[in-house]
């Protein structure tokens, strides 16, 4: 073991240069009066140690300065006259002269928690543990012994990067172990730096060289890149898998807008992009802001800061920043009141002490902190106890690290003492004193995170060191198969066995690294807990994990969280309510993803889910619901036997069916009065026939459509109407054959006219119309048709006439007759008799035709079933008409006046009344 134990502020956690800014402001302030060679003292010209004594009454207190230069030191000292008349107070070994001011300086120094890290010096003894174990165990390096320096870069990179540089270029003092082994020790491998600035900067020189560095504590994302930073590894997770793990905290709870503050530092912005990169419609949240907490106090930038998180509507607050911006943030905090926020801390802050203060606690209680892994280290107690100061130094800025750490801890000094102490009543440390009664959190190591990365970060590195020793030659993995030698050992060689070592630590944590350097990622989720007496606890509540089978995988024991709501439950954070089902999203121009409006589905398109991009199209049978969340069949619509237009069409039908039964059963009864023998009975019988069917063929316009139906119901409705004209029109033609007969010469045309003759002409004229039916249906028949034209939410089945010149031959033809019958009835109105049909016929077609011209334009501009409806009502219309002007008047001579039925009544040869 090799090298004297130093300060080591550096990788121990010191305070930040945010500090130093922080004390320097107010410094500066406190110089009013003061010349201004003084005025111009810079932050990068001293280190702060913080604040000493009481507030005066004029408010200022004394700040405790270190200078990194004896320079400004000197020539800051040259202005003491103008400084003996304040409450202010620079020091740092000043001259006997001021010796009242070095003491106070240094007892302010010694009870200043910046000026002295305790958790630092752990880290810096749990990897001296570490390696003292290493050499203990025979079965790892067996015969090789493992050394160490330990070096302290003040928070400053360019002390930090002389430290690298002096380790890799052999610089050291050499030591000497045995009388053969004379020299400077071959530097393996370096473990820091834990800043994540640092360890850029030193990682770049060392990737040139090839010289293994593993950090416990430097988690920026960018130090994951193999071709800027090859021989870089990492015992701690990236940022990248920390900014994963929040993301997938934010999932958990539906927290999908969120604010983000980080600090000015590579820390900081590369933590950002990851989250503007992850974090949006594929991560499932958008952030509202994102701010950069300043390094320093700065009340100006920090009340704007704060008033953007006051006025946003985001309750979710993600803080990836250290704990002196914070801190510093945390002042505005309180003086504006904000409160009801829900706090996510980075690693940097999750378990900072400082913040868990009581009037602190109001505003960040219930936080939930990403934290590395505790882990266990057996022995590490005893090792700790085990540290004994060294009493041959004496108390200047040479004393050895344990030294100083003893005095920070019994508040004593080693002799000789400053100037001072003795009369102050300060106590001589003896090096006897026993640090198991004091209380401190050096001996606690039941909450080891960063220390156990520092000591699996040293068994990595012995462990590729111990694998490179197992190489036999002729299988090595180098050029020829060769195998590396310890004495002639090349750093390039131990990169390349670190980044294949996989071992298991004594806590069971399987350790190894990935083609990034980056080690096995695993976070604990910790909870701050506000508890009833004031005090704060934070407790373990989850972890986040990444396995090579699951992926990312989040635990939570949401019972255990604390909520620092009235409500006890986590809050909601959103931009904009989740749109319900029936509903789209419709972003808000000029804002993130996460603002939307909540848009209804249009007519016939509909969203199930919630937060639905899109609105989906029904099929085409179906429609949306009212409420647009689901499929509905559409409604049907036709001429229903069911519905109140139905049943009176149905009804009038029948009813006009049973009229012509009853009119045909008058006839049949008195079938041998004269009444109904004139004329020619036979026809008079099938003109009922034909007008029955008439109204019954309108009974195939009503109910739902069907193929049979559809073809039926025109034939049905052109036949029986040709059959009724031509029956008419036979009978218009034989009323004007009879009264030509009874005229001189006119007996030949009754001949044409017989009873053959009329049935004949009957049926010629209706097998016209029947072959007319019989071709439209076989080129072109009707057919049942879903229409969706006329109504969106409704199919209106109806019977697509198939060809529309059929349909318009069939009306032709019947028009044809309708229209001959009527000429021919005219002409025969005025013939002598008593009772000339034709007048009745005339009337009868008038009816006929009136109603049918009607009837084309009403069916042509009625939709669905009204066309139906139109062309059933124009069917018992023209029946109606036919049956009442043509048998209405002899039903009347039959059943009311019988004794007009007579031959000589009829031929208007003799008067009745």
């Amino acid at each position: 073991m090799r090298g004297e134990m130093r300060a080591m502020r550096a990788e121990l956690g010191v305070i930040r240069r945010e500090e130093i800014k922080e004390s320097m402001t107010e410094f500066r302030e406190k110089l009013e009066g003061v010349t201004v060679e003084v005025k111009k003292l810079q932050e990068e010209n001293a280190s702060c140690c913080g604040s000493w004594g009481t507030e005066q009454e004029s408010g200022t207190r004394a700040v405790v300065l270190r200078f990194t230069n004896r320079r400004h030191k000197t020539a800051l000292l040259k202005q003491g006259r103008k400084l003996k008349g304040s409450d202010l107070y620079i020091n740092e070994n000043l001259t006997k002269k001021n010796a009242d001011i070095a003491r106070n300086a240094r007892e302010a120094r010694s009870n200043t928690p910046g000026c002295f890290s305790v958790v630092g010096f752990k880290l810096a003894q749990t990897m001296a543990f570490a390696i003292d174990e290493i050499n203990r165990n025979s079965n790892l390096l067996p015969n090789v012994t493992l050394g160490y320096s330990l070096y302290d870069n003040c928070i400053q990179l360019g002390i930090g990067f002389r430290a690298a540089l002096t380790l890799v270029s052999g610089q050291e003092e050499q030591v000497t172990l045995e009388e053969n082994c004379v020299g400077t020790p071959p530097v393996l491998g370096i473990v820091g730096d834990p800043t994540s600035s640092n360890s850029i900067a030193i990682s770049t020189v060392l990737g040139l060289y090839q010289v293994p560095m593993v950090s416990y504590f430097a988690t920026c994302s960018c130090l994951s890149d193999r071709q800027k930073f090859p021989s870089f590894f990492r015992t701690i997770p990236s940022d990248a898998f920390q900014v994963n793990a929040m993301i997938q905290i934010l999932k958990h709870f539906g927290w999908i807008w969120a604010g983000l503050l980080i600090s000015d530092d590579d820390y900081g912005v590369h933590a950002a992009r990851s989250f503007h990169s992850d974090l949006g419609p594929a991560g499932g949240g958008c952030l509202a802001y994102t701010e950069i907490l300043p390094q320093g106090y700065d009340p100006v930038k920090l009340r704007r800061i704060v008033d953007v998180m006051r006025k946003s509507t985001a309750r979710v607050v993600i803080v990836f920043a250290n704990k002196t911006p914070m801190i510093n943030l945390m002042k505005e905090v309180v003086r504006q009141n904000v409160t009801g926020l829900q706090w996510i801390a980075s690693e940097a802050w999750a378990l900072g002490d400082v913040l868990q203060t009581p009037h602190l606690m109001p505003y960040l209680g219930g936080t939930l902190g990403i934290s590395i892994c505790r882990g266990e280290i057996p022995g590490l107690r005893d090792f700790l106890l085990q540290i004994r100061p060294d009493l041959h130094h004496n108390n200047t800025d040479e004393n050895s690290m344990v030294n100083q750490f003893w005095e920070h801890t019994f508040q004593c000094r080693f002799a000789p003492p400053p100037a001072g102490w003795v009369e102050a009543r300060g106590e001589l440390c003896t090096g006897q004193e026993v640090i198991e009664n004091e209380e401190t959190d050096f001996l606690d190591v039941s909450n080891l995170r960063p220390e156990y990365n520092v000591y699996t970060a040293v068994y990595a590195l012995a462990y590729a060191l111990d694998d490179m020793l197992q190489c036999e030659p002729g299988r090595g993995p180098f050029s020829n198969n060769t195998c590396a030698h310890l004495q002639r050992l090349e750093p390039w060689q131990l990169v390349y066995y670190l980044e294949k070592v996989n071992f298991t630590t004594t806590f069971g944590d399987q350790v190894s690294f990935d083609e990034n350097g980056d080690a096995l990622p695993m976070y604990d989720i910790m909870n701050w807990v506000w508890l009833p007496d004031g005090r704060t606890k934070v407790q373990r509540v989850g972890e986040v994990k990444r396995s090579a089978f699951k992926g990312e995988e989040l635990t939570l024991d949401e019972d255990k969280i604390f909520w620092n709501f009235e409500s006890k439950q986590p809050p909601r954070s959103v931009c904009s309510e989740s749109c319900p089902p029936g509903t789209r999203m419709a972003r808000k121009k000029g804002e993130p993803e996460c603002c939307f409006d909540c848009v209804p589905c249009s007519e016939g398109k509909i969203s199930n889910t919630t937060d639905s991009m899109e609105c989906t199209s029904c099929p085409e049978d179906f429609w949306s619901s009212p409420r647009r969340d689901h499929c509905v069949p559409k409604k049907t619509e036709f001429l229903s036997y069911h519905e109140p237009l139905g049943i009176c069409l149905t009804t009038t039908s029948l009813l006009g069916t049973c009229i012509c039964v009853v009119v045909l059963g008058i006839f049949i009864h008195h079938r041998s009065t004269p009444i109904v023998r004139a004329n020619n009975s036979e026809l008079s019988f099938l003109l009922l026939v034909s007008l029955k069917l008439c109204f019954l063929c309108s009974l195939l316009f009503i109910g739902r459509p069907k193929l049979w139906t559809c073809q039926l119901r025109h034939a049905a409705f052109g036949i029986s109407f040709v059959l009724c004209v031509s029956c008419i029109l036979v009978k218009t033609m034989v009323v004007l054959a009879v009264f030509r007969a009874s005229k001189p010469g006119g007996e030949s045309s009754l001949k044409w006219f017989g009873a053959v003759q009329q049935r004949g002409t009957v049926l010629v004229l209706t097998s016209v119309q029947a072959a007319i039916c019989t071709a439209w249906l076989v080129s072109a028949s009707p057919v049942p048709h879903k229409n969706t034209q006329y109504h969106s939410d409704k199919i209106v089945y109806e019977c697509a006439v198939g060809s529309t010149v059929g349909f318009a031959v069939l009306l032709g033809y019947i028009g044809l007759l309708a229209v001959l019958s009527c000429l021919l009835a005219f002409l025969a109105r005025n013939l002598p008799d008593s009772f000339n049909e034709a007048k009745l016929i005339t009337f009868s077609m008038l009816i006929f035709c009136a109603v049918w011209v009607a009837f084309v334009p009403a069916y042509i501009n009625s939709p669905g079933k009204y066309a139906d409806a139109v062309e059933v009502f124009a069917i018992l219309a023209s029946s109606f008409g036919l049956l009442v002007a043509l048998f209405g008047p002899k039903c009347y001579i039959i059943l009311v006046r019988p004794e007009r039925n007579t031959k000589k009544a009829i031929m208007g040869r003799g008067t009745t009344k």
